[in-house]
């Protein structure tokens, strides 16, 4: 049975709260499949933005801190049953003996074999949220994560944008021939100029979707009279409340300004993220900008 705290969060400590209930629902479900769907329904999360809540407040995201428990609950039964090896790597999730033998010698620096000949205590490392194994599946606190610096966010009203696109299926690092493709078509139309505003709706997190089925939207504003053509859709992003912060640096550590946005700053701010996907900004160009000075703005739903 799911545990679910009241609805009504305004506070970081009813964020906080929030999160605890899915730590503690984790712990007594470490056996059991784990969807990212059912842990945001714990909470009362948007299933839309939950990694990236937890992720930004726990330190690691979901799948990492579930694995890590699996593993320091394998450790504690070597120790402590008499279990076959093989049952307690299949119990954490590990199908090959192989597989299990080095993810525990990574995570423990001993084989399993080993551990269980010689320690006399379960081994913990350093968490940034502090929650570790617990056999009576029982979390009292936990530690959320402070960045430092803190995240500068602003909340905007945006309007309804009428855009030409083109999708995007795959992986990020690969969406240069998609932008290419709708200048492309836009260019000869006279759509492209020094003020033309382009964006990119990015509905997928890669953290927690497979590579090949990301979807991203590379979009042009336009008047309402534009019309479909070919790989050239269109659509109307919707408008509303943003809460916007600025990412510098290379686009593969976006999702490290993400997590901050809504780890830190989202459960301070009295707001909740609605179920629409994030918008990015892009203010320079990697063809002739450096990677380090790249500068993107990431705009995620809020509740109006």
């Amino acid at each position: 049975m799911l545990m679910k705290p009241p609805m009504r969060t305004e506070t970081r400590t009813d964020y906080k709260q929030r999160l605890l209930c899915v730590l503690i629902h984790i712990q007594k479900h470490l056996g059991e499949a784990l969807s990212l769907d059912d842990l945001a329904a714990v909470a009362h999360f948007s299933p839309y933005h939950f990694h990236r809540v937890f992720r930004g407040m726990i330190g690691e995201s979901v799948q990492s801190h579930i694995r890590r428990l699996r593993l320091e609950r394998a450790a504690h039964r070597l120790k402590f049953t008499d279990q076959a090896v093989t049952r307690i790597a299949f119990d954490a999730g590990y199908e090959a003996h192989e597989a299990f033998t080095r993810a525990f010698r990574s995570m423990f620096s001993q084989p399993p074999s080993e551990f269980r000949k010689h320690h006399q205590s379960v081994p913990v490392g350093q968490t940034p949220s502090g929650v570790h194994f617990s056999p009576d599946g029982t979390v009292s606190d936990f530690s959320p994560v402070t960045p430092n610096p803190p995240v500068d966010v602003e909340v905007k009203t945006v309007d309804p944008m009428h855009v030409v696109f083109a999708r995007h299926t795959g992986a990020y690092d690969q969406v240069g021939a998609t932008w290419s493709k709708l200048f492309a078509w836009a260019g000869p139309r006279g759509l492209v100029g020094p003020n033309v505003i382009t964006f990119a709706v990015v509905h997928d997190d890669p953290a927690v979707t497979p590579p090949g089925r990301l979807r991203y939207d590379a979009c042009l504003v336009v008047g309402a009279q534009a019309q479909p053509d070919g790989d050239i859709g269109v659509q109307t992003v919707s408008g509303g409340t943003y809460a916007v912060t600025r990412h510098l640096g290379p686009y593969a550590n976006l999702g490290d300004t993400y997590a901050k946005l809504c780890g830190a700053w989202l459960p301070t701010s009295k707001h909740e993220l609605r179920s629409a996907p994030a918008l990015e900004f892009y203010r320079n160009a990697p063809m002739n900008t450096p990677p380090e000075q790249l500068i993107t703005d990431i705009y995620m739903p809020l509740e109006n």
